[in-house]
Formats: structure tokens, sequence, C-alpha cells
């Protein structure tokens, strides 16, 4: 049952992604961000309550760090997918898998706790170098803004993923990182599109997009994915 879940969760991140892609069209990347957040928020909140959980925490810190880096790492993976293939943004963020390796090996050489382990040192050399030949000839000359946002998402990816698992350590609930994480989102995202991240500009500017059915399909697509 576990790998099934794994699998659903496999899918349903690639299916955001190719809504974002599509969504990008009609919707800014503040926007995308604030109605992920916004629609997540909402269908973990009803969720929750029906079962009886609650949202208080004794971990605010830990929490407030895992959701600055999450948000952070999310808001630069939108930004990537509205500017490359959706291919390359999508194997960019797989990256993240590779940052937790170099992280963990960094972290044992520098404390002196773990020996180095040369077979994971050029697995991660060699999954660089693959990248490398993915991106140059994907991304063309006006595409390295994207480029660099897809890496520095994957980055910070694995620092949230990490974090995720020290809060599962700490016995936080999943539902709780989540929780947080989706509001954190919204806040984000809704800061993003009022700061002028939305609508026209200048005297044109206005907050949020209007609505078409197609737009809002999209929208519920990636909020519930």
């Amino acid at each position: 049952m576990p790998s099934l879940w794994m699998l659903f969760a496999s899918f349903a991140f690639a299916a955001m992604g190719a809504g974002v892609k599509l969504a990008s069209e009609f919707y800014t990347t503040s926007e995308l961000l604030f109605y992920r957040g916004l629609i997540g928020s909402v269908i973990l909140l009803a969720i929750v309550r029906q079962q009886g959980g609650t949202f208080r925490t004794p971990f605010p810190k830990a929490h407030l760090w895992r959701s600055a880096v999450g948000v952070t790492s999310l808001w630069l993976w939108f930004f990537a997918i509205s500017k490359l293939p959706l291919a390359t943004a999508m194997t960019l963020n797989y990256m993240a898998p590779i940052w937790i390796a170099a992280w963990m090996f960094l972290l044992g050489w520098w404390t002196k706790t773990k020996h180095a382990e040369w077979p994971l040192v050029l697995a991660v050399g060699a999954s660089f170098f693959g990248v490398t030949l993915v991106l140059q000839p994907a991304i063309a000359s006006n595409q390295w803004l994207g480029g660099l946002a897809g890496v520095c998402s994957s980055v910070i990816s694995a620092m949230a993923y990490m974090q995720v698992r020290k809060l599962g350590q700490m016995g936080e609930p999943e539902y709780r990182v989540v929780f947080y994480f989706s509001a954190t989102t919204a806040l984000a995202g809704f800061v993003g599109v009022v700061s002028g991240d939305g609508a026209g500009t200048g005297l044109n500017f206005t907050p949020f997009h209007s609505h078409t059915l197609y737009g809002g399909l999209l929208l519920l697509a990636i909020g519930g994915a």
C-alpha cells in the first residue's frame, strides 16, 4: 500500500507541473502560488476537522523554517515551469535527491562522523554531469534565468525534504506539516500579488486576473494535486 501511495503522489506531482505550465498563460507565478496554497489549505482543514485532528504544534520554529524553504522552492519551480519546457523544468526539480545526497556527504565530512563513500561521490558527480548535458541543448540563451531558478529550486527543495524528515522524527503528524506549508504558500502568494505581481501594470494594476472555466479548473487541479 505505501508503494501505491508513492506512485499516486508522483503522478499528482507531475500532473500539478502540467497544470502550472498550462495555467501560467493566464495567471502570474504569485497567483498560482496563492491558489495552490489556498485550495490545499481548505481541503486539508475540512478533512482534519472532520477526523478530529488539531493544528496545535509544539514546534512552531521548525514549521516556520520548513514552510519558508518550501515556499521559496515552490515559487522558483513555478517560475521555472513558466519559462522552460515542462520536461526540462521537471528534470531540474528531480535533482533534489542528488542535492540531499550531497548535503549528507558534506555534513558527514564536515562533522567527521562519516568517512567519504567514494561510490556515492562518483554517483553524485555523474548526476551533475548528466544535468549539464540536459541543460545545454534544452535551454535557449534567453531561458537561463528559468534554468537557474529550476536549479535553485531543487537545492532548496532538498533542504525542505530534510526538514520534513526532521519534523517526522520529532513526532509531528504529516497533515500538520502539509497544512502549515499550504497556509504559508497562500500567504506568500497573496503578498506577491498585492506587491505588484498581479494583473496589469501602472494605473491598470489589479491584484488578480479574472477567471474562466478553463482557468478555474486548472487552479482546482493544481490546488488539489
